[in-house]
């Protein structure tokens, strides 16, 4: 099994920044393409970023040159810097895990097999 803890939510002004923490835990996870989805009130979940355990990146249109996604295989742990936030980046945010995900389907959440409970972001304008 796999645990997926997040941290680090909050409510910002528009324009500020906020760093996602995801925890991760359980031997299972380790080698495991790690994603960021996110998903808004009344809105389907939609993929925001993900990287492979060698490091390979994607992103979504609607965040690239704003968010990084990073991990620290040694602290077990997958990160998001946000910078200038919009509104409509207002939405849950869910760490998810999953063995293997093609490339091309990394930001797809049916994909992914572990979940987390999700941290809260909000930026008002």
């Amino acid at each position: 099994q796999v645990q997926l803890v997040e941290s680090g939510g909050g409510s910002v002004q528009a324009g500020g920044s906020l760093r996602l923490s995801c925890a991760a835990s359980g031997d299972r996870y380790r080698r495991s393409v790690m994603a960021w989805f996110r998903q808004a009130p009344g809105k389907e979940r939609e993929g925001v970023a993900a990287i492979s355990y060698g490091g390979v990146t994607s992103y979504a249109e609607y965040v690239k040159g704003r968010f990084a996604i990073s991990q620290d295989n040694a602290k077990n742990t997958l990160y998001l810097q946000m910078n200038s936030l919009k509104p409509e980046d207002s939405a849950m945010y869910y760490c998810a895990a999953d063995p293997i995900v093609p490339l091309d389907r990394r930001l797809v959440s049916s994909e992914y097999i572990y979940w987390g409970q999700g941290t809260q972001v909000t930026a008002s304008s």
